[in-house]
């Protein structure tokens, strides 16, 4: 097989970033009544800004495969690259504009810069971003593509936009939002990032490349985590089994929900897959300059520093890297997004060891924590960087 080489990264991030005190502004307050949980949520995840794709009146100035075409151009543009030169799309997102067609199909259609090529869609929380970029780089790797672009993209928030909720009886009779669904309303937030993968490095500047990934579901042993279509996760009526979509919208079958109550079962499953991993010798802690770490709140942490200083496989956290607390968590956007400020940054060094970390943290469509796995290494064009996405 040929190698495969991450050669740009580009972004998109709508807006200006809105703080903590003006997110309610942005999403609305349901029943005309601020949130009680809010502060209490966003001084556990430690979130200071994000971005939306709403403005205050929450209309939708952008939509989600829109925001993917434009951190796809912004990567074309940093690596003066033509689209013509595109042979392959494949995008990711957790919740696509539409229902049909594809999300790839759509980003394709707001490219309309660029010419036929094949386009895959991949959909699963933080999951979606790894399995996107995966098959971009393994068409790369065989040599059936020579430069495929992987695109991951959230618009998160206008699902938790305050008119969302206000039709639902229990919140019309005074009753407020089911946690799972408010601890979201204040963790998620939009953006895209882009990367573009081809088969020969950059003759000059920073190339990375991709050594192996490895996509791992624990979905078979454990129940669902986040998850959306649905009033309760342990039923299996959907919410195309109501006798209407009203009906569906006013059950809360639609809202996008998340049982925090699995969330330390999955950091735990993230540290033993980690220390499996060091007992096979794929990895060595003690080799990692950088640890790219996507946890969803800054309460996680903590648990995995802490286990992992027991596991005695701690990497320094003067050596992690993340921008949750500047640009919020973006689902699978997220670790792209990483990976363009740290790309971006002027930091990396040859001969580092890079740790982008993908869903462990955080979720899954079905236990997220595991949920998928990626590990690849990337090398700049003269010499050796080590990357991992796990």
């Amino acid at each position: 097989m040929r190698s495969a080489y991450i050669t740009q990264i580009g972004q998109f991030l709508p807006g200006e970033p809105i703080s903590n005190e003006q997110m309610e502004a942005y999403l609305g307050q349901i029943g005309g009544k601020p949130s009680k949980v809010r502060r209490r949520i966003l001084a556990s995840n430690g979130i200071q800004a994000r971005h939306y794709a709403l403005d205050r009146t929450q209309t939708t100035q952008y939509l989600n495969h829109q925001m993917a075409a434009m951190a796809i151009r912004d990567a074309l543009n940093r690596a003066n690259l033509f689209p013509d030169s595109v042979d392959l799309l494949a995008a990711a997102t957790t919740w696509p504009d539409l229902l049909v067609p594809g999300f790839a199909s759509m980003v394709h259609g707001e490219l309309t810069e660029f010419p036929s090529l094949e386009a895959t869609s991949h959909q699963g929380v933080c999951c979606a971003g790894v399995a996107a970029l995966k098959y971009a780089a393994t068409q790369v790797a065989t040599g059936e593509k020579q430069c495929a672009i992987a695109v991951a993209s959230e618009l998160a928030s206008r699902l938790f936009k305050h008119t969302q909720f206000e039709a639902q009886p229990e919140i019309q009779a005074g009753k407020a939002l089911p946690f799972d669904t408010e601890f979201l309303r204040w963790m998620l937030s939009d953006g895209a990032g882009a990367l573009i993968i081809r088969d020969r490095p950059e003759s000059q500047g920073l190339s990375l490349e991709i050594k192996w990934i490895e996509l791992v579901s624990h979905a078979s042993a454990y129940p669902v985590c986040m998850y959306a279509g649905v009033e309760d996760a342990s039923t299996h009526r959907s919410w195309m089994d109501y006798p209407s979509y009203a009906a569906a919208g006013e059950a809360g079958a639609i809202h996008l929900r998340q049982n925090i109550r699995l969330l330390d079962r999955v950091i735990q499953l993230g540290v033993e897959g980690w220390l499996r991993l060091i007992e096979a010798g794929r990895v060595h802690p003690k080799d990692i300059d950088w640890l790219l770490c996507h946890y969803s709140s800054h309460f996680f942490r903590g648990q995995i520093v802490e286990l992992l200083t027991q596991a005695n496989c701690m990497v320094p956290e003067e050596r992690w890297f993340t921008n949750l607390y500047t640009r919020g968590n973006t689902g699978c956007a997220s670790i792209y997004l990483m990976l363009e400020e740290l790309f971006h940054s002027g930091k990396l060094q040859p001969g580092q060891t890079i740790w982008p970390d993908s869903g462990r943290s955080k979720f899954s469509d079905r236990w997220g924590c595991d949920g998928i796995k990626c590990r690849f290494w990337l090398t700049t064009a003269t010499t050796t960087t080590a990357i991992y996405a796990n």
